[in-house]
């Protein structure tokens, strides 16, 4: 199983690479978002996935291993083949696509070339809490709501760690959950407090 390439671009077209790997050409299908990414005559690393069928062996290649895992986790769901996950990953990065899978976001979803509605649904419903591990936190934390950023922001304030805030605030959330309460729903202060006492038993 080829997993990973380097080698020196040799043709580059929208949706194909062919890249020379100690005198062999190899052809790699590539998003057009990657191939704008590529120069000819470069070398360039590639995470590759190979898929087999009857009649054909094809290599795909990717610029990051999340992307790769993305194209492979996404062709888990019934009805996806490799060229509709192709478009799924030249359209979205795993960050957009795990959020829009947790928040539900089906009209975002079903602009992808080839999903459609129902292929929306079916993406949502069998991937729900499996991408968590292919977003990059950094990214995918710049996108959460509004109250939950100022939240914190008045911790790091405060003295914690980014990480220790978002951990601070998880639990938070999980506690009012518990009692059937939308943390956005309650006054900033009140979270502000909750948190702090959090924090302070969790840090001990």
């Amino acid at each position: 199983m080829i997993s990973l390439l380097t080698g020196t671009i040799r043709s580059l077209t929208s949706d194909r690479a062919v890249v020379e790997v100690g005198g062999v050409g190899l052809s790699l299908v590539v998003t057009p978002s990657m191939s704008a990414q590529i120069t000819l005559g470069s070398q360039q690393q590639f995470f590759t996935s190979l898929v087999v069928r009857e009649d054909s062996l094809t290599l795909y290649g990717f610029l990051s291993d999340e992307a790769r895992s993305l194209f492979e986790l996404v062709q888990t769901v019934s009805g996806i083949g490799p060229k509709v996950a192709m478009s799924i990953v030249g359209a979205m990065s795993p960050e957009d696509l795990a959020r829009a899978i947790s928040q539900e976001e089906i009209s975002v979803i079903e602009k992808v070339p080839g999903i459609g509605r129902k292929g929306a649904q079916r993406l949502i419903l069998e991937l729900k809490g499996k991408l968590s591990d292919l977003s990059n936190n950094k990214t995918y934390r710049a996108h959460q709501p509004a109250w939950r950023e100022k939240l914190v922001s008045g911790l790091t304030s405060l003295g914690f760690s980014p990480k220790e805030a978002d951990g601070a605030i998880t639990e938070v959330v999980a506690n009012l959950s518990a009692e059937g309460v939308d943390a956005s729903t309650v006054d900033l202060s009140e979270l502000l407090k909750m948190a702090l006492a959090s924090g302070k038993s969790s840090r001990g």
